[in-house]
């Protein structure tokens, strides 16, 4: 499954690059992509395992940068 997310108040390349990581390495991820400029972030799953992902992503997020927004598109 694919899925786009708006990162509402994303202030920096950095933080972007540091939440990518992360999310590609989440259990069930195939893969990731964080657009600064856009405030996007692609994500490629499994299905099966949405949920878990979906609630693990906002985790990451609000940890590395606690002032985003975390918009399922």
């Amino acid at each position: 499954m694919k899925k786009t997310f708006i990162l509402e108040d994303l202030c920096c390349a950095n933080c972007a690059a540091k939440i990518e990581d992360a999310v590609t390495k989440v259990d069930g991820v195939t893969s990731a992509s964080v657009a600064f400029l856009t405030q996007k972030m692609k994500v490629e799953f499994d299905d099966a395992k949405e949920e878990a992902v979906v609630n693990e992503i906002k985790a990451i997020v609000k940890k590395i940068e606690p002032d985003v927004n975390v918009v399922e598109k």
